[in-house]
């Protein structure tokens, strides 16, 4: 009997990238038969845009020769991304009632791709909503440069790669969603809070804002900030840049432990 010969790695990157195309379309599929779920998933940030906008017009909230649109707009986008994500894991724990985890895992398909296709899925719906959020606000008075705008999108996209593999790898430690929502609604209010998604933590008590430094996502919304007031090179933009990096890297390396432990 002839020894098996290692799999060129061509064939394993061709093979990797196929399967990640195929479990992304099953659950773009998914989400493009549901609507509904599209649209309320953009209705509380629409809500703040509408109803909370408004009151700051006039404002002076960030640097000077900058709108109050540009600071809220932001965190808007961010907050968006922080609840889509974080319960993203609602997924994987109806599927493991009606035993879809179990029968995926004993199909060849590469386990990094099982988390892979789902975060893509992920993030491309809510960059989808991201868009759809900025032409609302554009029609409201919003105005920033493009690069601005797109590089907002960039920074929801690294944050849904981060929350998203955090809320699957969480989904798949516990059994039902009364274990799920108390967890993810413990992470993400404080974060809402504490990282001046509505309003510039600067305009805090000094306690405060320097509390907020903690929090990752602060250095998202402050890069954020700055890319729709056109400052590309302003610390804040390396900071946010570093911080969704790292976020990012710890989520994904966290996912995939807890993929290859379901599947083992």
């Amino acid at each position: 009997m002839s020894p098996s010969r290692p799999v060129p790695l061509s064939s394993a990157l061709s093979g990797f990238l196929s399967d990640t195309a195929l479990i992304f379309g099953r659950y773009a599929r998914q989400t493009l038969r549901s609507r509904l779920q599209m649209l309320f998933g953009l209705l509380m940030p629409l809500l703040y845009l509408l109803f909370f906008g408004p009151l700051l017009t006039g404002l002076r909230l960030g640097p000077s020769g900058t709108s109050s649109w540009q600071s809220l707009v932001p965190g808007l986008l961010l907050q968006l991304g922080l609840f889509g994500a974080a319960f993203c894991g609602f997924g994987i724990l109806i599927e493991k009632q009606y035993g879809v985890v179990e029968r995926m895992r004993v199909t060849p398909v590469s386990r990094p791709a099982l988390l892979l296709g789902r975060v893509l899925r992920d993030t491309a719906v809510l960059v989808l909503q991201s868009g759809l959020l900025v032409a609302a606000a554009v029609a409201m008075g919003l105005r920033a440069p493009l690069p601005g705008i797109l590089i907002g999108f960039v920074f929801v996209a690294v944050l849904t790669v981060a929350l998203a593999s955090l809320s699957y790898a969480l989904a798949l430690k516990v059994s039902t969603p009364q274990e799920f929502a108390p967890v993810v609604n413990a992470v993400t209010l404080p974060s809402m809070l504490l990282s001046g998604l509505l309003l510039p933590m600067a305009l805090g008590p000094v306690w405060l804002d320097a509390l907020s430094h903690v929090m990752p996502l602060r250095y998202l919304v402050d890069a954020v900030r700055a890319a729709f007031a056109g400052d590309y090179t302003a610390p804040a933009m390396l900071h946010g840049v570093l911080a969704a990096l790292a976020l990012a890297a710890v989520s994904v390396v966290l996912c995939g432990r807890a993929f290859r432990k379901t599947a083992a």
